[in-house]
């Protein structure tokens, strides 16, 4: 089977059809919250931030699959008020995913910008949520929030948390990782996550952590780079194909829908990648 966006979007609709509830239709709510879901998937797919040229395109490219499509306005209020369902659908579709039963998880943070001019930080709703952090990767400070989150090797996302950027790594952590483990499983991490405190609060949890070692640490155990690579290329996928810091909010409720709904994208890829026989993270085709 050929595998492009409009199957993707097809097995996304059909899961939220079959499972999210039917709300009563009037004049002004011609679209079903499955719908409405399924065209933030397609805008996050197509690369558009700005819905009104989502839109505009979704017209042109998506016109047979939805003869409807809402307004502007429409689209901005049904996404923030959908927030919780897509959250929730992230974890139906990691569940049909192997990566969900996988024992090694691994854990990071990405960052996720929000503004950079010094009237964005006085004056933005966002402000409320934000910080400013220090990315390592990249010996740059930014203000804004931090997408923490617990995947499996292929990628399918076991939890996630959105907080801002000044909140601590394992502080974070200890929040996600109840979420994330069934006990048993590897938790591979950067030096971030040192410290015994927080390695004795995760074997309470049933895991195990293993790091790299730091510079004060003799080095010992296993080579985690290649490993490591994996939620790298995690992130980078969502940053470069998913459009990670190209969210275009402009409100705390907003953000969290956007960024729900990439991980939404991410999770629903790798779901049918492994119905049909695909490499895990192959998200590329479905854009074209």
């Amino acid at each position: 089977m050929h595998a492009d966006l409009d199957l993707l979007l097809i097995s996304v609709y059909c899961t939220a059809d079959d499972l999210l509830p039917e709300r009563p239709r009037n004049a002004r709510r011609k679209l079903t919250d499955a719908e409405v879901v399924t065209l933030c998937v397609a805008q996050v797919l197509m690369g558009i931030p700005s819905d009104r040229r989502f839109l505009r395109a979704a017209r042109r490219q998506l016109g047979h699959l939805f003869p409807e499509l809402p307004h502007q306005d429409a689209l901005h209020k049904r996404r923030a008020r959908l927030a919780e369902t897509i959250e929730w659908l992230v974890g139906v579709f990691a569940e049909r995913s192997p990566g969900y039963r996988d024992d090694l998880v691994l854990l990071d943070s990405t960052p996720v910008e929000c503004g950079r001019s010094l009237e964005t930080t006085r004056r933005s709703a966002l402000a409320e949520i934000c910080g400013y952090g220090h990315c390592k990767s990249h010996s740059r400070f930014f203000w804004g929030m931090r997408l923490h989150l617990a995947c499996a090797s292929d990628g399918t996302p076991r939890a996630a948390a959105l907080v801002g950027a000044d909140r601590g790594e394992r502080e974070v952590a200890l929040t996600l990782l109840p979420r994330a483990l069934r006990g048993g499983e590897t938790v591979v991490c950067d030096k971030g996550y040192a410290g015994r405190e927080f390695a004795a609060k995760v074997a309470e949890l049933g895991a195990s952590v293993v790091r790299p070692a730091r510079r004060n640490e003799p080095a010992q155990g296993a080579h985690l780079a290649p490993i490591r690579q994996r939620i790298e290329s995690v992130f980078h996928t969502c940053k470069d194909v998913l459009s990670l810091e190209r969210h275009g909010a402009r409100t705390p409720r907003n953000l969290f829908a956007r960024i729900a709904t990439r991980l939404l994208a991410l999770a629903a890829c790798i779901c049918l990648n492994h119905e049909l026989g695909r490499p895990s993270r192959a998200i590329v085709d479905y854009t074209a």
